[in-house]
């Protein structure tokens, strides 16, 4: 071990003694957040497409409504726990077609850093909020399509519910 890693592996014991904290697999993953970030600017810059000076009100409320979705289709979906299955292990159903999944105790901080990123929603819509952003930049059609599927789809989604409550409601269940 060198003394960098020892280092680090003092300040990670130091700042929470009694449970594993991946302090190291969080400054990967800021470094890797840094790094989409920076290389979005620069394709911007390179292609020379310009950010807007203020983005549209309708723009902001289509990727807030995608950000929700696609953050909660990689953290939560059935169809993608393949996905996270290398981070984390499948506990229990948790209604609509979602999972709650446990990160896996790999003694990797980095591999648990990944599996907290891709089992929360919360975490995740940062990085997805940060994508469509640099999309809405780069290729705004294209982006624009993308999360109007998403913002359909989670439309859709409080539309079932509501259905299904409103039908149990007058089946007086």
């Amino acid at each position: 071990m060198t003394s960098l890693q020892a280092r680090a592996a003092a300040t990670a014991q130091a700042y929470s003694p009694h449970e594993h904290r991946p302090l190291s697999g969080y400054v990967v993953a800021m470094g890797t957040f840094g790094a989409l970030a920076a290389s979005l600017a620069a394709a911007a810059k390179l292609t020379g497409h310009s950010a807007p000076d203020r983005p549209s009100p309708a723009d902001v409320v289509l990727l807030s409504i995608a950000t929700h979705k696609l953050s909660r289709l990689i953290a939560k979906d059935s169809v993608t726990s393949p996905l996270r299955a290398p981070f984390t292990r499948y506990t229990e159903p948790a209604g609509a077609a979602e999972l709650n999944e446990e990160v896996r105790d790999s003694g990797s901080s980095l591999r648990h850093g990944i599996g907290e990123l891709i089992t929360c929603p919360f975490c995740l819509a940062v990085w997805v909020a940060t994508g469509l952003t640099g999309g809405l930049v780069l290729a705004p059609r294209l982006t624009r399509l993308a999360a109007t599927a998403l913002t359909a789809t989670a439309v859709s989604d409080f539309l079932q519910m509501a259905y299904d409550v409103a039908k149990r409601k007058a089946e007086g269940d």
